[in-house]
């Protein structure tokens, strides 16, 4: 064979492999396409165990009256809905926990649940009790008594790594329908209530 036939043989060879590369790539990059992306890690007792420690800030920030712990897991976008169905911002419940306008006998926080959502996003529920609440309002020579009983709802997201609220809403329970509730044979067979903490005070009649 000379090398005229060499050389033409060496130059078809090149050009059959230059064609088959571009195939080989669109296999690899179908391939990476199709790949299901692998979940997060997360542990859920751990984001529960954070949700909670927030909750109880959050009571304690308005028992003490002391924002500063409220400045940070409040987000600035955060939807509050008091149980008279007014709403507010994170700037006004700041206010409203440095007015110190809501005081209480006791407020205790019972059947509180956290659901993790994912490694992102939780809510937790739970039934607050404050006993010789009074609420007061700007103006008026009598506070309002918020004595009573309330589900609340409040859900969280993670941000940047941490943790804040936002959106919160709290309903006053019907005596007459917690006494049934209480006085049905289900309720006296229901687990045991988790263990009562100090409450936060922010939803507000």
């Amino acid at each position: 064979m000379n090398r005229s036939a060499l050389a033409l043989l060496a130059g078809l060879f090149v050009v059959v492999l230059s064609g088959c590369q571009p195939a080989a790539d669109t296999n690899r990059n179908l391939a990476a396409a199709n790949a299901t992306p692998a979940k997060e890690t997360f542990d859920p007792a751990a984001i529960e165990a954070e949700v909670m420690r927030i909750e109880r800030e959050w009571y304690n920030a308005t028992k003490t009256h002391s924002s500063e712990a409220a400045k940070g897991f409040l987000a600035d976008s955060a939807v509050i809905v008091y149980p008279d169905g007014t709403t507010a911002t994170k700037a006004d419940e700041i206010r409203s926990i440095e007015s110190g306008a809501m005081t209480a006998d006791a407020y205790e926080m019972v059947e509180s649940k956290v659901t993790v959502i994912n490694a992102d996003s939780a809510f937790i529920t739970g039934r607050s009790t404050i006993k010789n609440g009074k609420y007061n309002v700007p103006g008026q020579k009598k506070p309002i008594d918020i004595s009573g009983d309330y589900r609340f709802l409040d859900v969280y997201a993670r941000r940047d790594g941490k943790w804040q609220v936002v959106a919160s809403q709290a309903v006053k329970i019907d005596p007459a329908v917690l006494a049934a509730a209480t006085a049905s044979p289900a309720a006296s067979v229901s687990p045991k209530p988790a263990a009562s903490t100090t409450a936060k005070t922010s939803p507000t009649p």
